[in-house]
């Protein structure tokens, strides 16, 4: 960003004429800013008896609102001016609309967007809207399991025994050629048709030493959309006999999740968004996690943006290498899987023996059955 788009955005929109003429002068990511800075900072003018200028209509995207205005914010600005700008809202100009008024809320939308929202301003939700906020995120969390759960069961509950039957009838099982086999003699000659008395599926092999799943989260703020699919993940791969799961969410400190797994409504009420990075100290408690290395997998789900010294972080990632657990590093486990991570540190934990990709929830089940086979 130039330092005159800085200084523009600094001294607001009154200052686009004496700074570059009419025209303007920013860019569309900073036009972005401006539209989320102005949502908030634009109300100074008005306590200051300012009157509204009437602005011509235009094709500009749809205009900003409460949850929106917040999703923007922590999309566009660093952590730290994040942090500035949501106490500014609440204590400066009192938008304390979302976490005081349950009839607002219960008007919006129960959706991931504002699902994010409730996570960063959980700690300021108390009586009634905190009720109410953990019966949206119980029912955004319970869409978002039924998209993924029986996918990532099929996947993960064993490979098909194509040698054995099972009397258990499951679609995806159906053997079809085995059907056909056993009911040929039931064959109606005159007809010409085939008819079918008995249904044949195949068994699926079953894993009876479990495997150890650790999933270490980044609860930094950037990663909302990580952690609310690692907690889904982690109640789907907890319900599976094949898996025993540890969730670790950390900042610069580390919290254990792990007694509360079962329940991702509990696990996700439960984080801190925010704060600085420490990610060694991290992989250094899983570390003390591991009781049977050649059956764990250890999966760090992080933008690797290390507040912490760096050689810690890659001495860490090294001894956990040196016990021959699978090493994974998530750039993300979004839906969408948009990474956005440094690149850089994470090529050096891949020289330590960490596989670093970015995947969907689904791919991130299709790497444990290849992991794990």
């Amino acid at each position: 960003m130039s330092k005159l788009d800085r200084w523009r955005l600094v001294l607001g929109k009154y200052a686009d004429q004496r700074l570059c003429g009419s025209n303007g002068i920013l860019s569309d990511n900073s036009r972005r800013m401006d539209g989320a800075l102005e949502f908030l900072y634009g109300r100074e003018y008005k306590g200051r008896g300012l009157r509204r200028e009437l602005e011509p209509g235009t094709l500009d995207p749809s205009q900003l609102t409460l949850v929106t205005w917040l999703s923007e914010v922590r999309e566009l600005f660093p952590n730290d001016t994040v942090e500035v700008i949501e106490k500014h809202a609440l204590d400066r100009y009192g938008i304390t609309e979302l976490v005081t008024d349950p009839k607002t809320l219960e008007r919006l939308e129960p959706n991931q967007q504002l699902l994010r929202t409730l996570l960063t301003l959980r700690g300021h939700l108390k009586g009634e809207v905190l009720y109410l906020a953990r019966r949206i995120v119980k029912q955004v969390v319970d869409e978002i399991r039924h998209k993924l759960e029986s996918e990532v069961r099929q996947t993960l509950s064993g490979r098909l025994n194509r040698n054995k039957h099972s009397l258990v009838p499951i679609a995806q099982n159906f053997d079809m050629l085995g059907t056909v086999r056993k009911n040929l003699k039931h064959y109606d000659v005159d007809r010409q048709k085939l008819v079918i008395e008995q249904l044949l599926f195949f068994e699926r092999n079953s894993r009876r030493l479990p495997w150890d799943i650790i999933l270490c989260v980044d609860q930094s703020g950037s990663m909302v959309d990580s952690v609310i699919h690692s907690a889904v993940m982690a109640g789907i791969l907890t319900g599976l006999p094949a898996f025993r799961v540890k969730l670790i969410v950390f900042d610069t400190n580390v919290v254990d999740l792990s007694d509360h797994i079962d329940d991702p409504v509990e696990m996700l009420m439960r984080v801190q968004l925010g704060g600085g990075t420490d990610i060694a100290q991290a992989v250094r408690y899983c570390t003390q996690l591991v009781e049977i290395p050649h059956r764990t997998v250890f999966v760090l789900i992080t933008d690797f943006c290390e507040g912490a010294s760096p050689g810690e972080l890659v001495r860490a990632v090294k001894k956990l290498a040196e016990t021959r657990i699978k090493l994974l590093g998530l750039a993300s486990l979004d839906g969408q899987a948009h990474p956005a991570y440094d690149r850089q540190m994470a090529e050096r934990l891949a020289t330590c023996g960490m596989e670093i990709a970015a995947l969907t929830p689904q791919r991130l089940a299709h790497w444990l059955v290849k992991v794990i086979s």
